[in-house]
C-alpha cells in the first residue's frame, strides 16, 4: 500500500525549508526537512522510508507533525537558554568581533556581563547551538630555505 501525504508548500517555503536544511547540523532535523520536502514533490512515505533509511512510522509521524504544528526539531531533553534572546543577541554580537581562544574565557565573560553562570561544557554546547565551531590551529615548523 503507498500511502502519501500530500503537503503543499509555496516556492517560498520551500526555498526556506532547503536553506534551513543547508544550515542545521542535525541529522534528525535534516531527516524530517527531506520527508516534508519529498512529501510536496509527490513522494510516498513508503518511498521517503526507504531513501531516507528510516522506517515508514517514523516518516507518517514527522509529516504529521509539520503539517500539525510546522514541527521539525526534535523535542526531546534539552533546556531552556540561560540567557534571555535580547542577552543571547548582545553576546552573538559580542562573539562576532571579539575572538576567544577558550570556552572558558566566554564563560567568564557572561558571569561579568550578565551574571550568569554556565560551565565550559554548557558553553560549548550554547555555541554550538548557536552556529559557533572551534577549529584548533595547526602548528608549522618554519625551515630557513638559502
Amino acid at each position: 500500500m503507498l500511502r502519501t501525504m500530500k503537503i503543499i508548500l509555496t516556492p517560498q517555503q520551500k526555498q526556506q525549508l532547503e536553506e534551513m536544511h543547508d544550515s542545521t547540523r542535525d541529522g534528525r532535523v535534516r531527516d524530517r526537512i527531506k520527508a516534508v520536502l519529498l512529501a510536496s514533490e509527490g513522494w510516498s512515505q513508503t518511498m521517503i522510508s526507504q531513501a531516507l533509511r528510516i522506517h515508514e512510522s517514523t516518516v507518517a509521524r514527522h509529516l504529521s507533525d509539520y503539517v500539525l504544528s510546522e514541527k521539525l526539531k526534535p523535542e526531546n531533553g534539552g533546556s531552556q537558554s540561560r540567557l534571555s534572546a535580547q542577552q543571547t543577541m548582545q553576546l552573538i554580537e559580542h562573539l562576532a568581533e571579539k575572538t576567544y581562544f577558550h570556552t572558558h574565557q566566554i564563560v567568564a565573560y557572561v558571569q561579568a556581563e550578565f551574571g550568569i553562570r554556565y560551565t565550559v561544557a554548557g558553553m560549548n554546547k550554547w555555541l554550538h547551538h548557536h552556529g559557533f565551531s572551534y577549529k584548533k590551529p595547526k602548528g608549522y615548523t618554519f625551515t630557513e630555505v638559502s
